[in-house]
This record gives structure tokens, sequence and C-alpha cells, in this order.
């Protein structure tokens, strides 16, 4: 018998069933088939006839209705492949032959079925299949046959082989690439669509957080989707279960959102044991219990995933290291020939200047003074470039030597004081620097040379890009206990830098601790020096312990620049 996917067969077809569903006995006028009945899209039975149904003891007022109404009703063995089926003909319009098993109480049937759509006539949707079949085999008793979990062998066989479809599917797209982002939706789509599931998710698993996000996801379209939704893993225990042992964890247990009240299979992937990521896949009501054969397939799944997320994770972190030090290089690059500019300004100045004393072209002692002052200016701006250059090249090697002791406050702000008040007069500016108000000695922690040459490094900056207002030094005392190198301090000193200088615009204040970044190197040439004086700083005061913070509303709004370093004992503060 052949049924051909015309439409207007079908709706003959449909038209010739209308009168027997009206059948007193439940039965439906033969078309000269053995067995014939009409399903909706969920398995229900509509209508049923079969011949043998005297003979095998088949009530078919039993069987119309719900078919999971009857715990040992007439049911598909395979209930998931059946209704995958009936799915794909009602959305493909087009019949198709299907041999299976069918159960009824105690005995197992083998039937040969076409499986043909009914459109309706008046253009609704397709929701009803119409069934014509013939029994191949049976009946036969359960235990007269090699059942697992109540399916033939020859059934899970063909379950085993389907899954192994998709493991090898799911190992030729991830083979492909090296994206974890598409690694992860092709795996749920095609797990989603080989298994008819309800909803698959992946999330990446990390040691370190209790909790994971759904990073890509299958649903049907009724479900609403759980995409970036996060995941308490205490609060599942099939998650925390399929973490702790790296086995498919089969459940019926309530778990998380839209997945609650399901029947669910987890499984941990991993590589070299280490769990990196979890699939969810949330069964279909009707699906039989999982056979050992699958779960071994789930796992190995597992297996396959996990390695390629390990491959993809490292292919990852090598190529976002590879972009730091292209990028680090060119930052040095770039530095460099800033730099040349730099030394070979003063440089020149002193070759100039000197050359003009020793070639006789002074007219007086005044001249040739001042002509000495300015090739001594010029050297120390040189030192001073050097001396960053090389303090850079100690940090990144870290071979900074540090000599750490206790010292006083004041004696440290007396001495900046004294070297950095004449230079912020000489551009007419203000220069204030306060201590906090104690009858005590404030003694601190740290190496003194280091501190002074990070205190120098932020006024000079302070005094360079200010041309109007002033610069004030203050200082306060966080009374809060802190252990830094092993050694419990009771606070800590922080030292205040402010300016009504040019500032800096938020966009920049990024650049502003990188090493070899400048902010603004059109900036760094009109104003001099290496742009390193806040890195340096930076570096510094971390290795004694502090923090260095920098503050600005942006351009032409001044800045402000902290440093703590740790208080080596709590002095008695005057309360005003």
């Amino acid at each position: 018998m052949r049924i051909t996917a015309t439409s207007q067969q079908c709706n003959d077809l449909s038209h010739n069933l209308e009168p027997v569903t009206s059948n007193t006995d439940g039965s439906i006028a033969t078309l000269g088939a053995e067995l014939e009945y009409k399903q909706d899209g969920t398995g229900q039975y509509l209508s049923f006839y079969w011949l043998q149904c005297q003979r095998l003891g088949i009530n078919p007022a039993q069987i119309v209705g719900d078919w999971e109404r009857e715990p040992d009703g007439f049911v598909p063995v395979d209930k998931v492949a059946y209704l995958h089926r009936l799915q794909r003909i009602l959305t493909s319009l087009i019949p198709e032959r299907y041999q299976c098993w069918f159960s009824y109480h105690q005995q197992l049937f083998e039937l040969e079925l076409i499986i043909s759509p009914i459109i309706p006539a008046n253009g609704c949707a397709v929701a009803t299949v119409f069934v014509m079949g013939r029994l191949l085999q049976g009946p036969v008793g359960k235990q007269e046959v090699s059942v697992t979990s109540g399916t033939p062998t020859d059934l899970l066989a063909g379950r085993v082989e389907q899954h192994r479809k998709t493991i090898n599917q799911i190992t030729r797209n991830i083979r492909r690439t090296l994206d974890l982002d598409i690694i992860w939706q092709q795996t749920v789509d095609c797990l989603g669509a080989a298994l008819s599931v309800k909803r698959c998710i992946i999330c990446p698993y990390h040691k370190s957080s209790s909790t994971v996000q759904v990073v890509a996801e299958y649903h049907q379209p009724s479900l609403t989707s759980m995409l970036g939704a996060e995941i308490e893993i205490t609060t599942e225990p099939a998650f925390a279960q399929a973490i702790s042992t790296l086995e498919p964890i089969s459940t019926a247990e309530p778990v998380h959102l839209q997945l609650q009240q399901q029947k669910i299979l987890v499984v941990a992937t991993c590589h070299q044991d280490v769990p990196n990521a979890l699939i969810a896949i949330s069964l279909l009501d009707e699906c039989e219990p999982l056979i050992p054969a699958e779960l071994e397939l789930a796992k190995e799944v597992a297996d396959q995933l996990g390695t390629a997320i390990a491959h993809a994770t490292l292919y990852q972190e090598l190529e976002e290291a590879r972009q730091q030090a292209e990028a680090a290089t060119q930052r040095k690059t770039d530095f460099l020939a800033n730099m040349s500019h730099e030394i070979r300004t003063p440089l020149n100045g002193m070759i100039g200047f000197l050359r003009l004393v020793l070639d006789g072209m002074v007219d007086d002692p005044e001249e040739q003074n001042n002509f000495i002052q300015e090739a001594h200016k010029s050297s120390l701006h040189l030192l001073e470039i050097i001396n960053d250059i090389l303090d850079i090249a100690k940090i990144e090697a870290g071979k900074m030597d540090f000599d750490l002791r206790t010292l006083k406050l004041d004696d440290l702000f007396d001495d900046v004081n004294n070297f950095m008040r004449p230079q912020a007069e000489q551009k007419q500016l203000t220069f204030q620097m306060v201590l906090p108000d104690t009858p005590d000695e404030i003694i601190i922690h740290g190496d003194y040379q280091r501190l002074k040459q990070v205190m120098l490094n932020l006024l000079g900056n302070a005094i360079k890009f200010t041309h109007d207002g002033g610069i004030e030094v203050t200082a306060d005392l966080v009374k809060k206990k802190v252990t830094l190198q092993d050694k419990e301090f009771p606070g800590m000193v922080r030292v205040r830098v402010a300016d009504t200088g040019i500032g800096v615009s938020l966009d920049k204040q990024d650049k502003l601790f990188q090493l070899f970044s400048q902010v603004d190197s059109s900036r760094t040439r009109q104003y001099g020096g290496t742009g390193l004086g806040l890195a340096i700083s930076q570096k510094l005061v971390e290795a004694m312990g502090g923090e260095v913070h920098f503050y600005s509303l942006g351009d032409g709004l001044g800045s402000t620049v902290t440093f703590t370093v740790p208080l080596y004992q709590q002095p008695v503060i005057v309360s005003g």
C-alpha cells in the first residue's frame, strides 16, 4: 500500500474519515488496513481500530484518549522517537513509513506503520495524523525478549546508534573551531535537535565560583529563554553531584527556573579530571529511563566537549597574551622613540653651551657663567631622564632594592619642602605643606630615599603642569590596623598632593599608570620629561605596602594624587 504526499489525497483521506468517529464501539471504518487509528501531536488517540482487538483482548474504548491514562496502555516502547516523528510529519506534511515496537500490558508487538498528516479542508493548521499498519511479529511476552528498562534489544541498539551519530556530529563541529561561543551553541543545537528535548543549556564552570551562568541554550518555542540566567550550584543537587562525581546524573528532582519539576540529565564536562562546564538537558515527560549505554555516551560527549573547551580556552589565553605582548612591545617602541628626543634635547643643550665657552664665543664673564648654568640645568634634566629609565628597568627586572625602616614624617616633609619650594616660587605659585596636628612625632615605616623620590616625582609634575594657583601637600591618618609583609601596623598615613594645573581628561586617565604609555606624547614633549613619574611612584609605593590614586575632573580642572605608607605607631591627635 502506498500513500503519496499530495495535498488533495490527504484532504480526501480526511474527508473519508469524518463519519467513522461516530461508531459506538470507538472503532473506525476500515480502509482495508489491519490497524488504523488517528492521533494528535501529543500522541493522544482520537480513534482506534484493529482487527486483532478481540483476539488480543484489546478494548478500543480504553485506548482512545490520553495514552498516559492507562499505565499499561497501547503505547510505543520508544515514546521519544515516536513523538519526534509525529512532530516532523505534522511540520513537513510528508507521510512516513515507520517500523517500531508497541507494548500493551505485558505484551510486545512489532508493527509496520504508515503515518500520514490529516490536512483540514478549512485551511487550519495540521494537528492530527492518520496511521495505518500491520503486525510484523507478536504478541511476545516481555519476559521472552531481551529487555533493558522495558526496551527490546533492537530498539536499544537503534537508540544508541542515534546517539552515537549525534556525538560524531558534535565532535566534527567542535573540531572545526576554537571559538568557545560557537562550540557552546553548536553543541546545544545539535543535542536539542537530535534528541528532541524540551531544553538544553550549557554553563561554564569555574572552581572559584559558586554560581554558573547559561551561555548557550536550545529550547522549544513554547518555553521562555534562560540565556544569561545565573544558577546557584549549592541549591541544585544534580549540578553539585555531577561536578563532584564527573558522572552523568539523571533525576526528576525540582531544579532551577524553567527546568522545574522536569526529568533532567546533567553532565559535567571535564579535562584531565577537572570540570569546566555543565550540560543540563530537560527531557520529555514521555522519555524512557536512560539505559547504561546512553549514560556512557553522555559521558563520552562530555569528555569530548571538555577537551574542546580546554583547548579553546588555552588558545584564547595564548591569543590574549600574544596581543598583550605585542601591545607592550609597541608601547616600548613608541616610548623609546619619544625618549630619543627627550635625551637628545638636554644633551644637545649641554654640548652647545659648553662649545660656545670652549671656543671663546662669550663676551664677558657673566655671559660665560650663564652658559655654564644652562649647561648644568640641561645636565640635571638629562640625569632625571636617565634615572627614570634606569628605575623602570630595575622595576621590570625585579631588581629594585628597598631599605625599610622607621622614619619621621616631618623630616621627609622638611627635606622635600627645601628642595621643591624654590621651584614653585620661581613660577610664582603658592606652595603649602601641612602635617597633621599632633604633639607626637608621626613615625612611618618605609624607605626614606624611595619615599622622597615619590614625593619629588609628584611635586615635580604638579609644578610642571601648573601655571596659576598653587600646590598643597597634606597628610592625614587612617586609623585601621593593617598587616603588611607579615607585620601588623596601627594604620596608614595618606599623603595628598593637590594642584590647580591643567588636569587630565577622564578618557585618558587609565593610561597614567601604564609603563611605557604616555597620556599625550605631544604634551610630554611640550613640558619635557619621560611621563613615567606616576608609574614609577606607583611601583615604589606598592613595594612598600601602600597605594597610589589619581583624581582629576578633566582638562583644566587640576589634579590630586594620593599615596599611603604604613604608620609605625599611633600618635596622639589634637582635637580642635
